[in-house]
C-alpha cells in the first residue's frame, strides 16, 4: 500500500493534534479543578451539573424562606405565650369579681386592672415582626388591629395571610391574622365576638357598680374570656406543629444538597492525582509521537529501502 507525503503529514499532524489537545484539556482540569467546562466535552453530565446548579439555588431561597418562617413563628409562640398570660389573668379578675362581699370601689379596682390587660392585648395584637410588618396582619388590609378614640378595636382586612414556600411543592404559613388569634370566641349568650370587646362591655358593667350586675357580667365574661384562652391554645399549638414541620424540611433540604453535592463532585471535580498522571503519559506519548515523526520525515526514500 503507498502511502503519499501529504497523508503522512495529515496523518502525523492529527496525531500531534489530538495529544496537544488533550494535554491542554489536562492542564485545564488540573488548573481549574473542573472536569467540564463546556457542554461539548460531556453534555449529559453537563446537563446534569447545570440541573445541579439550579437546585442548589432554588435551596439558597427556600433555606432563607424557612429562617424567615422560623423566626416568624418563634415570634409568634413568645407572642401567644404573653397573651395567654395576661388572658388567664383577666379570668382570675373575674373569678374575684363575682365574689358577692366586694364594694363597688373594689370592683372598679379590678375594672382598672382589666383595663390595662385590655391595652396590652390591643398592643400584643399590633405586635411587628423583624420586617416592621404586623405580626399578626390578614391577608388583606395594612395591619393587624385598629383601636378608635372611644377605644372600640376593629380588625384590619380578612383571610389568613399565604404561606411562605420552604420547598418544592411545600409551604408553611408562618403567622395567623389577629381575627383568628383574637375574635370569633363565644360571647357567653350563642354568639362570637372579640377579647377586645368582651373586656371593654364587662369593664363597663364593673364599673358601673351594683353585685348583681357585676356578678351576671362575671360569669358572661369568664366563658367568653375561657373561650379565647382555648382559642389562643388551639392556635399556639397550630405554630408549634408547623415549627416542627419546618425543621423536618429544613432536615430534608439539608440531606438533599449533601447528595447533590456528592454528585457534583463526582461529575465536575478533577481528580488532581489521577489527572496528573494522565498529563504525565499524555506529554510521553506526545514527546516520542514528535520525536519519531520528526526522524521519519527526515529519511529518504533510499533510507526506506535499506
Amino acid at each position: 500500500m503507498q502511502i503519499g507525503t501529504s497523508q503522512f503529514y495529515a496523518t502525523g499532524a492529527s496525531q500531534l493534534g489530538k495529544l496537544s489537545a488533550q494535554a491542554d484539556t489536562l492542564n485545564t482540569q488540573i488548573a481549574t479543578g473542573k472536569k467540564i467546562t463546556a457542554p461539548s466535552q460531556d453534555v449529559v453530565a453537563y446537563n446534569r451539573l447545570s440541573s445541579i446548579k439550579q437546585a442548589n439555588a432554588d435551596n439558597t431561597a427556600y433555606a432563607s424562606n424557612i429562617s424567615l418562617a422560623k423566626s416568624l413563628l418563634q415570634q409568634s409562640d413568645t407572642t401567644l405565650t404573653a397573651v395567654t398570660s395576661q388572658l388567664q389573668r383577666a379570668a382570675e379578675l373575674t373569678t374575684q369579681a363575682a365574689n358577692g362581699t366586694l364594694n363597688d370601689a373594689n370592683r372598679k379596682a379590678i375594672a382598672t386592672e382589666l383595663q390595662s390587660i385590655r391595652d396590652d392585648l390591643v398592643n400584643l395584637a399590633g405586635t411587628t415582626d423583624a420586617r416592621g410588618q404586623p405580626l399578626f396582619a390578614a391577608a388583606t388590609g395594612k395591619g393587624a388591629v385598629t383601636q378608635a378614640a372611644d377605644g372600640t378595636v376593629t380588625f384590619d382586612g380578612t383571610g389568613e395571610v399565604p404561606a411562605i414556600p420552604v420547598g418544592d411543592g411545600t409551604d408553611v404559613r408562618a403567622t395567623d391574622s389577629a381575627q383568628r388569634v383574637f375574635g370569633g370566641i363565644s360571647d357567653g349568650k350563642g354568639g362570637t365576638t372579640d377579647i377586645f370587646a368582651v373586656l371593654s362591655t364587662y369593664i363597663s358593667a364593673l364599673n358601673a357598680g351594683g353585685t348583681a350586675t357585676a356578678s351576671a357580667a362575671s360569669g358572661t365574661a369568664a366563658t367568653a374570656i375561657q373561650s379565647a384562652l382555648n382559642q389562643v391554645s388551639d392556635v399556639q399549638g397550630s405554630v408549634g406543629a408547623r415549627a416542627a414541620r419546618l425543621d423536618i424540611v429544613s432536615s430534608q433540604a439539608t440531606d438533599a444538597a449533601g447528595a447533590r453535592e456528592v454528585d457534583r463532585t463526582a461529575l465536575e471535580d478533577t481528580d488532581i492525582s489521577t489527572a496528573i498522571v494522565d498529563l504525565q503519559k499524555t506529554m510521553t506519548i506526545l514527546q516520542a509521537t514528535q520525536a519519531s515523526f520528526t526522524k521519519l520525515g527526515q529519511l529518504s526514500l533510499f533510507d526506506y529501502l535499506k
